[in-house]
């Protein structure tokens, strides 16, 4: 990764920031339902409220982790980062420390939220979302999201991912089937709150199937769309890249050349008995 932070704090802001997440997803979620019997109107607070809340923190917790807040994006960026030897992707160990975090960080979301509205703490959710159309929805939702993160990295746009990233959730929220789960983590977290938000624990495995899927697809994707870097290539414009954004060393004042020597003129031929030293 390019932050300097340590391995222990990034995984530290990828369990916050996906606790942020899943608290802001499953709070307004139930703030929605309590002040609206409309469900449209509910979907399109709970649309709002994750779009503003997913760029703040993706704007917050970029420098610190990548704000990956998602398993499927920290497999993606490892599995493009190894292809191409890009030395700022994650590495193994970092996989490791950030699946678990996040993770973690739903299940503890789902209950803040909870616990900010008087609801049960942990009580698992009764809202079936089984359906092969809605399965479909999550590879949709899932593989568009994949090919945003990698190409705007590809493309030199990182730093558009607060937005960009936020209002393609917002969006997939209306024009997906699932409403855009699209994040394991995140789904597991919703399967413990009997709200608006919530999945049923036994509709958990296929939507983590359909987004792994998603991942394939966004993968392949990208490689269409944006072709490979073969290790070496991908060096090289790292190197490039560094050369070009570190100033080099400020040139040198010229230094005037020596003048010319003055021509002396000759003496004048001595009179005869003048003294010669």
């Amino acid at each position: 990764m390019s932050s300097t932070a340590s391995l222990g704090r990034r995984a530290a802001a990828e369990f916050v920031g996906t606790g942020a997440l899943v608290a802001v997803v499953v709070g307004s979620g139930i703030q929605a339902s309590r002040l609206s019997e409309d469900v449209g109107v509910q979907l399109l607070a709970n649309a709002v409220a994750t779009v503003f809340g997913l760029g703040v923190l993706i704007a917050l917790l970029g420098p610190v982790s990548g704000a990956h807040f998602n398993p499927v994006v920290t497999l993606a960026s490892w599995a493009t980062g190894r292809r191409s030897g890009d030395r700022a992707g994650p590495h193994a160990r970092e996989v490791a420390a950030y699946l678990p975090a996040q993770i973690a960080g739903a299940a503890l979301g789902a209950v803040l939220a909870d616990a900010m509205f008087a609801e049960p703490l942990l009580r698992w959710s009764t809202q079936e979302r089984s359906a092969p159309h809605l399965w479909l929805g999550e590879v949709v939702a899932t593989s568009g999201l994949v090919l945003l993160v990698l190409g705007l990295n590809r493309a030199g746009r990182a730093h558009l991912a607060p937005v960009a990233v936020a209002a393609y959730i917002g969006s997939a929220y209306w024009f997906t089937s699932s409403t855009s789960f699209a994040n394991p983590a995140v789904t597991a977290g919703r399967a413990l709150t009997d709200t608006f938000a919530g999945i049923a624990p036994g509709s958990v495995p296929m939507f983590v199937v359909a987004q792994l899927g998603g991942l394939i697809a966004g993968l392949a994707l990208f490689v269409l769309l944006f072709g490979r870097r073969a290790a070496a290539s991908g060096s090289a414009a790292a190197a490039a890249g560094e050369s070009a954004a570190v100033p080099g060393p400020a040139p040198e004042p010229a230094v005037p050349s020596a003048p010319a020597p003055v021509p002396v003129p000759a003496s004048p031929p001595a009179r005869e008995g003048s003294a010669r030293p």
